[in-house]
């Protein structure tokens, strides 16, 4: 027979993990699940009720008890499941801590239905579990507004990583955490530069909390990180240009949907099949990629220089695959 005060807390767990509106249990199926007569039930389901847990009744000739409520439905458990799944920083092995946990928020049967749709996907994942700690340091030495200081890496052929600059410590009073193009990245003012950089989170090692306090106020206190992010592709950085774009009146959508709906953009005054926008773009082979990929519909038209860098670098890369003969 179950305890007497422990009774109320295992009637609760029974209730959360396997009833909802369509899955009931009635006070003789509780009652003998915790070994006890149904008056117990009845005495600690309205004690329950007292405590604000959303206890719903059916009666008639299926009678039964069920949690109404649950603190996130299944559908929104469904999107963070995607989220966690998604996420190429989330090692395989935190994403499925993170599942289970997820699936402890509802019922034992809709948690099923979370573990079904977790094997629909083959994402690429990191292997550095690190990233947990050190998102936590960061997040540290924000609150007490002290430098962080890491060694800083990147990947080789034996798929190693290995400091970058020959292991020498960076210095980095950081100010913001995001998430772009699948990763995170920490963007912080760098001390030997002395302007703001931005570090993904998963290659960074060694860190530590400095006894220094913070710089670069002044600089992100005027600083629009979703601006940056639009001008920032794949948080590559690069010469900011302010850029003259013409294209196709179909690719409209595109512009916007990388640029944001503040923009400069009107039709073109000599084709009304085309537009001309104007945005800010951090200048770098990661944007010359996007552009490419776009193909002949999108062009940029000023300034004259960014044409020329960029006629130069599709003309390395076509001569890749140009015989030598």
């Amino acid at each position: 027979m179950a305890d007497k005060k422990t009774i109320i807390l295992q009637l609760l767990k029974i209730l959360q993990e396997e009833t909802d509106q369509n899955h009931t249990l009635n006070a003789q199926q509780l009652a003998e699940r915790l070994e006890c007569n149904r008056k117990t039930i009845y005495a600690n389901i309205e004690m329950l009720r007292d405590m604000f847990i959303p206890i719903e009744q059916i009666k008639g000739s299926n009678p039964g008890y069920y949690i109404q409520e649950r603190e996130f439905s299944l559908p929104e458990l469904k999107l963070l499941v995607d989220a966690v799944q998604a996420s190429k920083f989330v090692t395989s092995e935190r994403s499925d801590e993170l599942i289970r946990k997820l699936e402890k928020l509802t019922t034992k049967d809709q948690a099923r239905t979370l573990r079904r749709q977790v094997f629909i996907y083959n994402r690429a994942k990191t292997g550095n579990a690190a990233i947990y700690d050190n998102v936590d340091v960061i997040h540290s030495a924000m609150q007490e507004n002290s430098r962080i200081s890491f060694h800083y890496c990147e990947w080789t052929v034996r798929k190693e990583l290995v400091p970058r600059h020959n292991g020498a410590m960076y210095d980095v009073s950081p100010w913001s955490l995001t998430w772009d193009d699948e990763n995170y990245y920490l963007v912080g003012f760098d001390e030997k530069d002395q302007k703001i950089k931005h570090y993904r989170v998963d290659k960074m090692q060694d860190m530590k909390v400095s006894n220094k306090e913070r710089n670069g106020r002044e600089q992100f206190d005027h600083f629009d990180l979703a601006a940056y992010a639009k001008k920032t592709f794949g948080m590559f950085g690069g010469e900011d240009v302010n850029l003259t774009l013409s294209g196709d009146k179909h690719l409209v959508g595109v512009v916007i949907d990388r640029f944001g709906t503040d923009i400069m953009l009107r039709p073109d005054l000599e084709d009304k099949e085309r537009f001309v926008a104007h945005v800010l773009v951090s200048v770098s082979p990661q944007f010359f990629g996007w552009l490419a990929g776009i193909g002949p519909g999108l062009k940029i038209e000023k300034p004259e220089r960014v044409r020329e860098a960029f006629t130069e670098h599709l003309d390395k890369i076509r001569a890749l695959y140009t015989d030598e003969n």
